[in-house]
C-alpha cells in the first residue's frame, strides 16, 4: 500500500500580509500531480488544514477543489486530523456523511480510539487519529488525572495501542509537538512556559506515526514517526528547508519504506544580505526577482527610501533590516557611544542623499554645535 503523508497546509494564510492562496493552489496543484504519477492509494493530512478557525471563503473553496479531485476524480480516501489551527467543530461539519464519498475527518476526540480500516491492494490497515487537543479537554472528556500535553498525549496514545489489531498494519496521526523537534517561527506555541512537548516513546510499537505541526521535515525516535513537514515556507526562518510531502510504502509484513518528494513553490522564500548597491545589480539579472525576500543590508550609513530603491529590482521584498548600522561588534545592540561618534557622518550621508549635494562648511560646523549641545544636555540630564 502507499500512502501520501502531507500535513500544515494553512489554507489562507497571510505572510507579511501578502495573501498565499494562489502560492498554496500551485503547490497543491503538484501534490496531485504526485498522487497520478507515484500510483498513490490514499492521502493523510496530519492537521492545520487551515490557517485559523474562521478561514476566508476562498481558503475553504481550495480544499473543497483538491477534495473534490481526489475523493470524486479519483476515488481516493483521503483521512484527515484537526490541528491547533483549525476549528474542529467546522472542520468535521457533514463527517459522517463524507465517509461514503471517502473522505474521513478524525476531529472529534471522543472517537480517536476507533480505527479508519482501510482495504488497499489485498492489505488492510488500521488508521487511527488523535486531533490536537490541550491537556484541560483531554481531562474533561475522559475524567483523567492529566497536568500537560505529554501526560495527556500518552493517555490517548496508550489507549489507542489496546484496541490495535493483531495482524494488521497501525497508523497513527497525530498534531503534536514532539519532544526535541525543530520548530520555526511561524509554527503558533501550542502554550505558554515550554510545557507543549510529548514524548515519542509511547507511539514506537506503531507501524508508522504521520505528525503534523512542525513545519520543516524531520522525523523523532525513529524514521517511521515522522512529520512531512508544511507545504510551503511561512517564515524566513524556513528558508533553507527543503518543502514537500511523504510518500510511504507498508507491505504485509509491516515494513515501511519513506521518501521525501519535494514541491516547487510559485514563489521561494529567501534572506538576501550585501550592500545596496550590490543586491540591486544583482537583482536586475536575477531570474528569480520576484520571490519572496528578507533584506539585510550590510551599508554602514544612512539611506534614502532603501525599501523603495530595492522594490524597483526585487517587487516582494517583505521585510528589511539593518544590521550594518549597528556597527560590526555589535550587531544586535545599539552602541549608544558609536551612535554619538557617529551622528555627524550619519547626518551628512542623509543630507547629501536628501539634497542632491554635500554640506558645506558652514552647515557642517552648525550641525557639530548642535549635537555637541544636545550631547552635553544629555549627559546633564534634567
Amino acid at each position: 500500500m502507499r500512502l501520501l503523508h502531507t500535513a500544515d497546509w494553512h489554507l489562507g494564510r497571510l505572510f507579511h500580509n501578502v495573501s498565499l492562496l494562489e502560492d498554496q493552489r500551485h503547490v497543491l496543484e503538484q501534490l496531485i500531480e504526485i498522487v497520478d504519477r507515484e500510483a498513490v492509494d490514499a492521502v493523510l493530512i496530519a492537521g492545520d488544514i487551515f490557517d485559523r478557525s474562521v478561514p476566508p471563503a476562498a481558503a475553504v473553496t481550495l480544499l473543497d477543489d483538491v477534495l473534490g479531485e481526489l475523493c470524486q476524480a479519483r476515488g481516493l480516501p483521503v483521512v484527515i486530523i484537526s490541528g491547533n489551527h483549525d476549528g474542529a467543530e467546522r472542520l468535521r461539519f457533514g463527517a459522517r456523511h463524507l465517509r461514503q464519498a471517502g473522505l474521513h475527518i478524525l476531529s472529534d476526540l471522543a472517537n480517536c480510539f476507533s480505527p479508519v480500516t482501510l482495504s488497499l491492494g489485498g492489505l488492510e490497515v488500521d488508521i487511527f487519529g488523535v486531533p490536537y487537543a490541550d491537556p484541560e479537554y483531554v481531562r474533561s472528556q475522559f475524567g483523567v488525572e492529566v497536568r500537560d500535553f505529554d501526560s495527556a498525549h500518552r493517555y490517548l496514545v496508550e489507549r489507542i495501542d489496546e484496541q490495535r489489531h493483531a495482524t494488521r498494519p497501525t497508523l497513527l496521526m497525530s498534531h503534536c509537538f514532539v519532544d526535541g523537534g525543530s520548530a520555526s517561527d511561524s509554527e503558533r506555541p501550542l502554550t505558554l512556559g515550554g510545557a507543549e512537548s510529548v514524548a515519542w516513546e509511547p507511539m514506537q510499537h506503531f507501524t508508522y506515526v504521520a505528525l503534523g505541526h512542525l513545519h520543516g521535515p524531520q522525523f523523532r525516535g525513529g524514521e517511521h514517526i515522522r512529520y512531512s513537514g508544511s507545504l510551503l515556507k511561512y517564515s524566513f526562518s524556513e528558508a533553507s528547508q527543503r518543502k514537500g510531502v511523504t510518500l510511504v510504502d507498508i507491505d504485509e509484513a509491516g515494513s515501511v519504506q519513506t521518501e521525501h518528494i519535494p514541491l516547487t513553490p510559485r514563489r521561494d522564500v529567501r534572506v538576501l544580505e550585501g550592500e545596496l548597491d550590490a543586491l540591486l545589480t544583482q537583482g536586475q539579472g536575477d531570474p528569480k526577482a520576484d520571490d519572496y525576500l528578507l533584506v539585510r543590508l550590510t551599508d554602514r550609513h544612512a539611506i534614502l527610501d532603501p525599501m523603495g530603491k530595492l522594490r524597483a529590482v526585487y517587487p516582494n521584498v517583505l521585510h528589511l533590516e539593518k544590521p550594518g548600522m549597528l556597527g560590526s561588534q555589535q550587531r544586535q545592540q545599539l552602541s549608544r557611544e558609536r551612535l554619538r561618534f557617529d551622528a555627524l557622518d550619519m547626518f551628512s550621508d542623509f543630507f547629501a542623499q536628501t539634497s542632491g549635494e554635500p554640506m558645506n562648511t558652514e552647515q557642517a560646523s552648525a550641525m557639530s554645535k548642535l549635537i555637541g549641545e544636545l550631547k552635553r544636555d544629555e549627559e546633564q540630564g534634567p
